[in-house]
């Protein structure tokens, strides 16, 4: 009887064994299929986006390092060496650049970053009309930075721009604003300051309205006012989003093109060029494709390493908090 008993359970156990065996096969071959169907529907965008960003970046990083010759029928790659780098490190006006754009970076993402927290403080303690402060906010944001330039070009005019008028006032002569190399840096730092600083805002913003309220109200049981708040309930919660702004704009002072582009054309001289600028005028005004590839290549280098650092300082402060 007791052998019976026991033959029926192996055979019971063997039974759920076969089941749960042909279960897991059938798991895994859905599994298989839904992965295949999704590499089905995404191969064609993945496909575009290669075609369209990935080959650019490989191509720009290939002419960075060939010797480039133009002729009548367009340009030939006649082999391949350092020597556009070799030419860069050696460029009195690339260590300027640098420095200028870094400079630039540095200067209009912090005063971003204060002014957009500012404002985000305040937008998020309005009410009903917070809606009609953010479409305020918007409107420098939403100008094309070409018309933006345009517009802070007829303001720092010297002979009819009302920035002129307002510091004659205070000098008593006419300031050539964008003739001057610390004036003509100040003036596209503004320019810049003025039209971001809404996008700063409103992304700092999306992470306020995200940190609970009865954290505010603990806080202040604790005793703890405004300043404290700020430092130990808002700051540490708002950081993830602190560092997409931080990052989204670096990406974008460093590359920064168009603003100089229309308002000083990198002048007077070369005081207010950046890399950016260089790269074009060295690749499409004096058609040098090697060395202006490598002027984007090593552009594109530097700011991903700012970048990387950057996230990695904030990981570790990120897992120092949690310990």
């Amino acid at each position: 009887m007791s052998t019976a008993r026991q033959a029926q359970a192996t055979s019971r156990a063997l039974s759920r064994t076969i089941k749960q065996d042909r279960g897991n096969r059938v798991g895994r071959s859905l599994a298989s299929k839904k992965s295949r169907s999704a590499w089905l529907f995404a191969g064609p965008a993945l496909l575009v986006i290669a075609v369209v960003t990935v080959f650019p970046v490989l191509y720009s990083v290939v002419l960075s390092f060939a010797k480039v010759s133009i002729n009548y029928d367009g340009f030939q790659i006649d082999g391949f060496t350092v020597g556009n780098y070799g030419a860069l490190t050696q460029s009195s006006d690339w260590y300027h650049a640098l420095a200028f754009t870094s400079l630039y970076t540095v200067i209009t993402v912090v005063v971003e970053l204060v002014l957009g927290m500012l404002s985000a403080l305040v937008l998020e303690r309005l009410g009903a009309t917070r809606g009609w402060m953010l479409a305020l906010l918007l409107i420098p944001w939403s100008l094309v930075t070409i018309v933006s330039a345009q517009l802070w070009k007829y303001i720092y005019d010297s002979t009819y721009g009302i920035a002129t008028w307002g510091i004659s006032l205070f000098t008593g002569s006419d300031p050539v604003i964008l003739g001057e190399p610390v004036s003509s840096g100040a003036a596209l730092m503004v320019a810049d300051i003025w039209k971001t600083t809404p996008f700063v805002a409103i992304i700092l913003l999306a992470g306020l309205v995200m940190i609970p309220e009865e954290q505010y109200e603990a806080a202040e049981l604790d005793g703890a006012g405004a300043w404290k708040s700020f430092w130990r309930v808002v700051m540490p919660q708002l950081m993830p989003t602190f560092t997409i702004a931080v990052l989204f704009r670096v990406l974008q002072a460093f590359g920064v093109f168009d603003l100089p582009f229309v308002l000083t054309q990198g002048g007077p001289g070369t005081s207010t060029q950046t890399l950016a600028i260089m790269g074009y005028k060295v690749l499409f005004q004096d058609i040098n494709i090697g060395p202006g590839a490598a002027i984007a290549t090593s552009t594109a280098v530097i700011v991903g390493l700012g970048c990387l650092i950057f996230l990695r300082a904030f990981r570790n402060q990120a897992r120092g908090e949690r310990e």
